[in-house]
């Protein structure tokens, strides 16, 4: 009855030794000399002069969401072009329905001044 269960037991094991083996080995292996560069703040560029818990303008937010939209855009777009002659016809109409109700937003935005940083 066991034995049955010593494959789950052996893709644990080598669970782990993949997901902690690197990590164990990175920490024994690599130099730890932290210096004033690899102490800084890399996120911004500069030091932190106000609360962390300062407000946003809400225009960095909407910039953010517009790449995602139109990264997920062009992530559409791949798989598609890779199956575009078994889908045919009726494929290539959806997609160019998709992709125009896109440009439209994307229009709307670039109208509306959105894409603007001041």
């Amino acid at each position: 009855m066991l034995e049955n269960y010593f494959p789950i037991l052996m893709f644990m094991i080598v669970g782990l030794l993949v997901g902690l083996g690197p990590i164990i080995i990175g920490w024994l292996v690599a130099p730890n000399r932290p210096d004033s560069e690899k102490l800084s703040p890399y996120e911004c560029g500069f030091e932190a002069f106000e609360d962390a818990r300062m407000k946003f303008d809400v225009r960095y937010y909407l910039v953010a969401i517009l790449f995602i939209l139109f990264d997920l855009e062009i992530a559409f777009l791949f798989p598609w072009a890779v199956v575009l002659e078994q889908i045919g016809m009726f494929g290539f109409v959806a997609m160019v329905i998709f992709l125009g109700i896109l440009v439209v937003g994307f229009v709307y935005e670039w109208m509306k001044g959105a894409l603007e940083w001041e």
